[in-house]
């Protein structure tokens, strides 16, 4: 029988931690949620209804025992209730505040597909690691024994961070090579801080440090090193290089300046969040200050340009999106944060033409219209004859996606790839054609989620020790 303090859903309200108004969050980079107090939390995870089937772990990618930890949490229990999350989640809170359970765990949950309103289960998850980290429970890693091998990981983003806790509690020495002054990959440079507070982030990178993970930055595979170097170094190679090779748009005016993508203004926006001196703000040419904003695309990259030159005080801030709001691939609450900020979309816009002398000033677009279903099930979206309009604009931010780099760039002959120029792995152990060398995240699935990097990076660790206990001889040695 199902504990009392549960399946509260038809008389409790789903409600969700305070939000901070629009006119207060736009001024500042603050995260726009407050905590939930104790209570409450117990409270809301008291809504869930213990499904027999729970369909929000199932179609959660790292499958966490959300009704499970909802019970603890509801009952009192949260050490024991961080002590689950945490062992299928590396870094939960991080999940807690960017992942877009509005496309995953809440979209499936039961209660809101009776109507009731999903569980905030992002938000519990977020309480629930914090209040871990605020009394101890989350502790060193602090290999039980030494397994005398050393891995190496090219990349200090979610997937190489995630992989380099596991292997290192196993008992390897892990080596993280990143190309960055800073760990964290896109957590610290591409996620702006109104969403994921840096500190959060860099609580992981020292936990790992303090946990015998070296982590060596300014060191860029293919360029200070190479990838076939590392291989003689190491018994077994990571790459979780992610994808950063931004997609770009072919059409007049593309050379004017005052065009960017969205990665280079992200970085510098983050860099000057966190207090370096960052020459693109100082000449104006990443800033949106006092600009005309266009921002070219309609996923989360492009939610968080919008947000940040909201925030950087831009005169207007206009999405350009060539489908409806229906069919954004981007998180549906996103967009709604953004317009109580301020934001106007166009929907249903494509750029034709740059407009400008030697700086860009203003953006044509035409006025599009979903056609007939595609290939994947996807309807094709079509210019109207005569719809052409024109935006003002100063400031262009391309946020049209990513790729990975090409693979030649690690200095390493005989990786494969896939027509996208993903790295071809085995879908069991994700080893790529290189015996010895696995690769995790954005750089073999294409660009994705933060929580699927986690996935892979965690997949790939048990594969590696799995492998290198059978080929040293050690069954004794494995978990």
């Amino acid at each position: 029988m199902a504990d009392t303090k549960m399946l509260k859903f038809a008389v409790t309200a789903r409600r969700s931690p305070e939000k901070r108004a629009p006119k207060t969050r736009r001024r500042d980079f603050d995260e726009i949620f407050g905590e939930y107090a104790r209570l409450k939390a117990e409270e809301q995870a008291g809504r869930c209804s213990q499904c027999g089937v729970p369909f929000c772990q199932v179609h959660c990618p790292l499958h966490n025992n959300i009704p499970d930890w909802l019970m603890l949490t509801a009952e009192g229990r949260l050490e024991e209730a961080y002590e689950l999350s945490a062992s299928t989640n590396s870094m939960p809170e991080i999940c807690g505040r960017i992942c877009p359970q509005d496309r995953l765990c809440e979209r499936l949950c039961v209660t809101e597909q009776s109507g009731h309103g999903a569980i905030t289960i992002g938000a519990i998850e977020k309480y629930i690691t914090e209040t871990a980290w605020e009394n101890g429970w989350v502790r060193p890693i602090r290999p039980r024994r030494d397994l005398g091998l050393s891995i190496g990981v090219v990349g200090a983003g979610p997937a190489g961070m995630a992989a380099a806790e596991a292997l290192r509690g196993h008992g390897y020495r892990v080596v993280i090579y990143d190309r960055h002054d800073r760990a964290g990959g896109l957590l610290t440079y591409g996620i702006p801080n109104f969403k994921l507070d840096k500190q959060v982030v860099q609580r992981r990178v020292d936990r790992l440090a303090d946990g015998g993970v070296e982590i060596r930055l300014n060191c860029a595979i293919g360029a200070d090193e190479t990838l076939a170097a590392l291989r003689t170094k190491h018994a077994a190679v990571l790459v979780a290089t992610g994808a950063y090779a931004a997609r770009d748009l072919e059409a007049p005016g593309r050379g004017l300046a005052g065009i960017v993508p969205a990665l280079s203004f992200l970085i510098a926006a983050n860099r000057a969040g966190l207090g370096d001196v960052v020459p693109e703000h100082a000449d104006g040419s990443l800033l949106a200050t006092d600009r005309n904003v266009v921002v070219i695309g309609g996923g989360d990259t492009a939610m968080d340009c919008v947000r940040t030159a909201v925030r950087q005080g831009a005169k207007s801030v206009t999405c350009l999106y060539r489908r409806d709001r229906a069919n954004m691939p981007g998180s549906l609450r996103e967009v709604g944060y953004a317009e109580e900020e301020g934001v106007k979309f166009s929907w249903l816009a494509a750029p034709r033409a740059f407009l400008g002398d030697e700086r860009v000033r203003g953006v044509r677009a035409a006025q599009m219209r979903l056609g007939a279903p595609d290939a994947n099930g996807r309807r094709a979206v079509e210019a109207i004859p005569g719809g052409d309009f024109n935006l003002d604009a100063d400031l262009v931010i391309l946020a049209l996606g990513f790729d990975p780099e090409p693979a030649a760039a690690l200095g390493v002959e005989g990786l494969r790839v896939d027509a996208c120029g993903n790295l071809e792995t085995d879908p069991r152990t994700l080893m790529t054609s290189l015996p010895g060398v696995y690769a995790a995240g954005d750089v073999a699935r294409g660009a994705s989620l933060v929580v699927w990097a986690i996935r892979d990076g965690r997949m790939a660790a048990a594969a590696m020790h799995r492998s290198l206990m059978r080929e040293h001889a050690a069954p004794a040695l494995a978990d």
